[in-house]
Order: structure tokens, then sequence, then C-alpha cells
């Protein structure tokens, strides 16, 4: 089997999952604000999310490392997101969301971020870029994003379940295909996951990061509303995180062309520093067509600083906890800077508007640039290559 053959059931998995996890992302929101939900009610259920993931991401990231493979507990997920969202999709009252929320993301959060941990691995063993392997998963987004908005819109928010469970299904037959990582050194025990909280690189990374990722967050549970409340559709917010995708998809995929010309940490700046341009813009847009135009900067401010921030993690951490390292990193990229971001931004999008808080966003974005720039000067910010 050539290399591309190999990475080809891993590649489609990336595909169906960011497609399915499109909808999540781009329309939960306005699902919920169907269902009769205030902004900060809508807040507090997607917080619901990133609460879990704290704990679902290591927890799911150490049993990969244990039991040594990715695909078994990639299989078992999917199986718990097909069935938990069944239920958690027809709940209408505050209390039985917030409480089926918890179980669907017990089990949603961590499949994305294993996905990623998996490629990471299996590029660095086939000696290609990661970027290759994940545009996959930004290429199903977009697309996901396009035709779902567009069915949507046709046939109404309250229909979201349907898509979700076909591409759902989709994800859970490709991953019984995956080839499996092979790791050379024994099964961690719960002692060696240590090694991580006296990573004083990591964790101070870890923190400084949470300026930017707090805002990012926020602008995944709240673009959504914030067209709707200037005046757009369900296919023009479709439209948005096509745009935005798809601009993802192209700094993955010719990431093996620039990425390694400069150290990870000066790319997180330059794209922490758009994030903060980024913002400021939308701040002040009053027509949601410009939202639409301006999604093409999302490639240049995650897709970059995702990359760089993954790949930085990964020379940080020892080979043997890479699952748990890679999944803590990620519980705190999308998990808790997802809790601020969506009590934060729903609070201030309910008080004060869409435009203050993008505004709000736009100065923690600058503030975590500068923090990481300082890092950056720091001797083991300097040192680890």
């Amino acid at each position: 089997m050539s290399k591309e053959d190999s990475i080809v059931p891993l590649k489609m998995l990336l595909f169906c999952f960011h497609a399915a996890n499109t909808i999540i992302v781009s329309f939960m929101p306005l699902l919920l604000q169907y269902k009769g939900l205030s902004g900060q009610e809508i807040g507090w259920v997607l917080a619901i999310g990133p609460l879990v993931s704290i704990f679902s991401q290591p927890f799911w990231g150490f049993m990969s490392d244990k039991y040594q493979t990715v695909k078994r507990i990639l299989s078992f997920c999917l199986v718990g997101l097909l069935v938990s969202s069944t239920v958690f999709f027809q709940m209408n009252s505050l209390t039985l969301l917030l409480m089926m929320a918890g179980v669907f993301f017990f089990f949603t959060a961590p499949i994305g971020a294993l996905g990623d941990s998996l490629s990471q691995r299996r590029a660095d063993q086939l000696g290609i870029s990661f970027g290759t392997i994940r545009t996959w998963g930004s290429i199903g987004f977009a697309i996901s994003s396009l035709v779902i908005g567009q069915i949507l819109s046709h046939f109404g928010i309250q229909y979201m379940l349907i898509p979700y469970l076909i591409l759902g299904t989709a994800a859970l037959l490709v991953s019984f295909r995956l080839t499996d990582v092979k790791v050379d050194t024994p099964p961690i025990q719960l002692g060696d996951v240590k090694q991580l909280l006296r990573n004083t690189p990591f964790i101070i990374f870890l923190i400084l990061i949470m300026f930017i990722t707090i805002t990012h967050r926020a602008n995944d549970s709240f673009l959504g509303i914030y067209i709707d409340h200037l005046g757009g559709s369900e296919s023009l917010i479709g439209f948005a995180w096509f745009a935005g995708v798809a601009g993802e998809a192209i700094i993955f995929a010719t990431a093996g062309k620039w990425f390694r010309k400069y150290h990870p940490l000066i790319f997180i700046i330059v794209a922490g520093l758009l994030f903060a341009v980024r913002w400021s813009i939308y701040a002040v847009i009053e027509d949601p067509v410009y939202i639409v135009l301006l999604q093409v900067l999302h490639g240049l401010t995650f897709g970059v600083f995702y990359l760089a921030a993954f790949q930085y993690v990964t020379r940080l951490i020892p080979k043997m906890i890479q699952s748990t390292g890679h999944l803590v990193f990620v519980s705190i990229f999308f998990g808790l800077s997802g809790i601020v971001g969506s009590l934060l931004g729903g609070e201030l999008i309910d008080s004060l508007g869409g435009g203050y808080l993008y505004g709000t966003m736009a100065v923690m974005a600058l503030v975590g640039s500068i923090l990481i720039t300082v890092y950056h000067f720091l001797p083991f910010g300097k040192t680890i290559r």
C-alpha cells in the first residue's frame, strides 16, 4: 500500500467529521434560538461543550496512549456521538438541553483532537506535511457549511439532526478502515502524565494563547447570531463559514511549502495580530455581506495559528504521551477558551451588542500577541526548535 493510499481513510474521516461539526459550530446557536433560548442561555448551553471537553479530551487521550490505539477510541466516540446526538437534538427545555449537552460533548469533543493527533503522528511516520492531511477536515467543513446552509435555509433549522446523523454515520464507517499509529514506547501509566504538569514552557504557553483562543471560540459561538442580528439568513451564514474555512483549507494544504521557514512562535504572533485586526473590522460592520467577504481572513488567523501552535506543542511533549499532550492542548484551545468565550460572549451580545463583543475580542487578541512575543524571547521560548 502506498503512502497516499494508507492515509485516504484518515482524510475521509477528517472530511466527514468536520463536515458534521460544521452543523454544531455554525448552526447550533440558531437552533437554540429557534427553541426560544436567549443569548445568555445559548451561551450556557454552548459552554457545556468546552467545560466537558476539559475532562473528556485528556481522558480519551490518556486512554489512547494507555491502550496504544487511536483508531478504536475514535470509533467508540463516534458511536457515542450518534446515540447522544439523537437525544440531544430533541430536547427543548434549558435543563434537559444542558444535561444532554454534557453527554453529547463527552463523546464529540475528543474526536477532532484525536483525528489531528493521529494525523500528526502519521505525517511524521510517512515524512509528509501534517497540513496536507488536516486540510481535508477544512474542506469538509467548508463544503458542508455551504451545502447545509442552503438546505437549512430551505427546509428550516429544526431539521438539523438529519444531515448531522448522515455525516456522523459516514465518519464511523470510515473509522473502521483507519491505519492505527504504532508506538515503540511502553504503555503510559497515570503517573507519567505528571510530566506535562512539570513542563513549564508547555503550561505557560497554554495560558498565554488563551487570550487569543477565547476570541476565536467566541466568534465560533456567536458569528451566526451576529449575522442574523445584522439581517443575514442561514444561507448567508453558510457562505460566511464556507469563505472562512476555504481559506483555512488553502493554508493547511500549502503549509509544507512555507511553514518551516520560521519558528512556529513567529507564525503564532503574526496570526494573533491578524486576529486583532479582523475583530476590529467586524466590530464596526453594519452590512452582514461584508462579514462574508472578510471571512477569508479566517485562514490567515485560525489556520496559521492552529497549525503553528499544534506543531510547537508537539515539540514540547515527549512521544510516549503525545496523544495526552495533544488533547490537553486542544482542551485549552477549544475547551476552557470555549467556556469563557461562550459565557462572556453571550453576556456581551445580550447587554451591549455584537459590535462591543468584537471590539473586546480585538483588545484581547492584541494583548495575547504581545504576551506571546515576550514568551518567545524568554530562554526556553527561543531554544525550543
